[in-house]
């Protein structure tokens, strides 16, 4: 029985070095950057998805598998498709970006995957709303969180919008998040992406029986719908206004919390719980954006723990 299993789409970010300019090679993409953050705090963590047959592919199985997550469809495929973002920071600690797209990334994931990975078999299954961009990968990941859903296991939603995933197509991209909402118990969205679900979040959260909905703030911190409720965690001030990895760092902490605390059903959910959860994602994503974004800076449960315990 695994704690979680992360399905989703490939990407690779090349992400900023310690000086302007400098590139470090990175896995990317949301569900993958959650299984390594949750991995980190000492959960059993699978990673459903297909890797390119290039050197980017090989390098994101090989650090997903040295962050100790279990690649449970890692195999390879002759015609790679890679997603490339080349970042880099300027003296104002702001991203910039060029980006190429390879065609064909909907070759990654199918049904076939989703069924041999066993959804059933893990407390909760996670997923980010670019794997539904299109294709094969969209359909896998649909049916995955339906699976889940259905088998009573609880379903973990990232609201991410990337205009290269979804070739511009906003409105797209909101009918795919609506349609999935219902399979949904954790939703986490960001303030700029929270019109995607078509109503305010709070509408949201009962529209479609949301147990936990989190709008992340950046460094205002973070506002949860929960039981009819709204409760906010106030934001820290950052070294850099902006990294790559931050919000999947925050879900990652979230996820932790409510994991390590062996929540397998949203019955199990407490106001103190939830709190608890957001404080972890709080610092989490804060940790990642004073390090700039580097998947090595996803903080582990320890670290948190120490800067509670020093606030405490």
């Amino acid at each position: 029985m695994k704690d979680l299993i992360c399905v989703g789409e490939m990407l690779i970010d090349f992400l900023p070095g310690s000086e302007d300019g400098v590139y470090i090679r990175m896995p990317g993409g949301a569900p993958a950057n959650v299984a390594v953050a949750v991995a980190r705090n000492g959960l059993d963590v699978g990673f459903c998805g297909r890797m390119g047959n290039d050197d980017f592919g090989r390098f994101l199985l090989k650090t997903l598998e040295e962050h100790q997550v279990t690649a449970l469809c890692p195999e390879l495929i002759d015609d790679a498709v890679t997603t490339m973002a080349f970042v880099s920071l300027n003296e104002d600690g702001d991203r910039s970006f060029t980006v190429a797209r390879k065609p064909g990334a909907d070759m990654f994931l199918s049904r076939a995957d989703v069924d041999s990975a066993g959804v059933g078999n893990a407390n909760m299954v996670h997923a980010g709303s670019c794997s539904l961009s299109r294709g094969l990968a969209a359909d896998a990941t649909y049916y995955a969180m339906e699976c889940a859903h259905n088998a009573g296991k609880m379903v973990s939603f990232d609201v991410n919008y990337r205009n290269l995933m979804w070739d511009d197509d906003r409105g797209a991209c909101m009918e795919a998040v609506k349609a999935i909402l219902p399979f949904v118990d954790f939703l986490k969205i960001s303030e700029e992406e929270k019109d995607m679900l078509g109503v305010s979040p709070e509408e949201a959260a009962k529209l479609y029986n949301i147990a936990v909905l989190v709008e992340t703030l950046g460094a205002d911190g973070a506002r949860c719908h929960f039981g009819g409720r709204t409760v906010t965690v106030p934001g820290r001030k950052a070294v850099c206004v902006d990294a790559t990895g931050a919000g999947d760092a925050f879900w990652g902490g979230f996820l932790s919390c409510l994991l390590h605390h062996k929540v397998t059903s949203t019955a199990d959910l407490t106001e103190e719980l939830v709190l608890e959860a957001l404080q972890y994602g709080n610092i989490a994503g804060w940790l990642c954006v004073q390090k700039k974004g580097a998947m090595e800076s996803l903080p582990t449960m320890q670290e948190i723990q120490n800067i509670l315990r020093g606030e405490s």
